[in-house]
């Protein structure tokens, strides 16, 4: 794909911004929050949508996350979502953010199941009049498009990460995410994706990133109390360093490479440094399996702990000393990542982990503006030899890099520039139904 491309992909959404007038939310001022970030909370639209977000999980993944800013963007604008899911440990979170939450099983694959959810959104969409219809996920999808189709609702598709095409069948069963009037790539890496499986055209494509929570992940704000209990917790020495592995225990998500990696750093001596997984597994225990057999294999049980899921998750960025993905698939726009650079973290990525509008490095950028490292998917000799430079670098050229992280993270994904586009891209797409309605 070329870069002209990319960029039409990327200026869909200023295109819905130019070509739209919404006087709601952008002739009043946003309120500022202390880091000088503009709220993502705007004036109520004129007309409020009642919107249906269609997810199969509420738990930690990407799209669960992605439909929880969905619903406290769309409620803050005095909107109307509502949430069909089959729940998770984050439903409680949407109803608190202004959604109603309604239970149903889209994340079912089986054919039946989706066929009856069809009909379930259907008689929700004819009984609350709703005007869009948004999926996150693939399950989600297939379910809505039925209901788009009959009802006539427009369909909006999120699509997160990328996914595998192995197979003719796995192909078609990806491209439901493709079938809506709109698709939303999280980062210009996925809308390239988009673009060169399913040849969509660019003025299909908008891409609007994560939102960072700026006030949560302020390193400012980590008292070393909470840091210490982290490294207590990981049985850490004072003086040592962590590599803090970002990320679900996925295969895709390449921990296996960092465990060939840090075999490396062992094998010439490297010490007094600790690296910590943070994912869980969500009982997928084979791959947590294989990665326990590896670490036995390698030797590397002293320098190595899975530590799960942890609560404090700030603190464990700031107990960092630098975060890596190692991810051997697109993952479009890893949060983690944009959080540990919004935590001055310097941040090691595969180049299937976050492209160039995440990660700053070499050699797209200078080195006097990198907030982190590059290095091919799969190869763990590379990202062994990025991690011993960050390691040799003086503490004040860390402190460098981990700053213009943060610069970048506040100045490109903070709330009120998501919270436009999205917006923008909800108010073109009702402007679009209600003129085919009078037509």
């Amino acid at each position: 794909m070329t870069s002209s491309t990319t960029a039409a992909a990327r200026g869909s959404s200023e295109a819905f911004k130019r070509d739209t007038v919404r006087p709601s939310f952008e002739d009043a001022p946003s309120p500022a929050n202390e880091n000088g970030v503009a709220s993502a909370h705007v004036m109520p639209a004129a007309r409020g949508l009642t919107v249906v977000i269609a997810v199969p999980t509420l738990d930690s993944g990407a799209a669960d996350l992605g439909a929880l800013d969905l619903v406290r963007i769309l409620a803050g604008a005095g909107h109307h979502p509502i949430v069909v899911s089959s729940g998770g440990r984050l439903s409680p979170a949407v109803s608190t953010a202004g959604a109603e939450f309604i239970c149903l099983d889209v994340a079912s694959k089986n054919p039946l199941v989706i066929a009856g959810n069809s009909l379930a959104l259907v008689r929700l969409i004819h009984a609350r009049r709703c005007d869009v219809l948004h999926a996150h996920g693939r399950t989600a999808a297939w379910s809505a498009l039925l209901a788009s189709r009959i009802t006539r609702v427009p369909l909006i598709t999120s699509w997160y990460k990328g996914f595998r095409e192995q197979n003719p069948i796995k192909r078609l069963y990806n491209g439901v995410m493709v079938s809506g009037e709109r698709v939303v790539a999280i980062s210009d890496q996925i809308a390239e994706l988009i673009a060169e499986r399913h040849r969509t055209p660019s003025d299909r494509i908008v891409v609007i990133p994560a939102v960072v929570d700026f006030d949560r992940f302020d390193p400012d704000r980590v008292s070393l109390e909470r840091i210490t209990a982290v490294r207590q917790e990981w049985g850490a020495r004072k003086n040592t360093k962590i590599i803090l592995v970002v990320g679900r225990m996925l295969r895709r998500k390449g921990h296996h490479i960092v465990v060939q990696a840090i075999r490396r750093l062992k094998a010439i001596g490297l010490k007094d440094f600790l690296c910590v997984f943070t994912g869980e597994d969500q009982g997928r225990s084979r791959y947590t399996g294989e990665i326990w057999d590896l670490i036995l294999a390698t030797d590397t049980t002293d320098l190595i702990r899975l530590a799960g899921a942890v609560t404090d998750v700030p603190a464990a960025f700031a107990a960092a000393t630098v975060v890596v993905s190692a991810a051997i698939q697109p993952e479009g726009l890893q949060r983690a990542i944009l959080e540990a650079q919004a935590m001055r973290n310097p941040v090691v990525v595969s180049d299937l982990a976050a492209g160039p509008d995440v990660v700053l490095a070499p050699p797209a950028v200078s080195e006097d503006r990198i907030t982190g490292l590059r290095v091919a998917s799969g190869n763990d000799r590379a990202l062994a030899a990025a991690l011993i430079r960050i390691f040799s670098m003086p503490e004040a050229a860390r402190q460098s890099i981990g700053a213009r992280g943060r610069e970048w993270v506040l100045s490109q994904f903070n709330p009120a520039t998501v919270t436009a586009q999205t917006l923008a891209l909800y108010e073109e797409i009702a402007a679009r139904r209600s003129s085919a309605v009078r037509r």
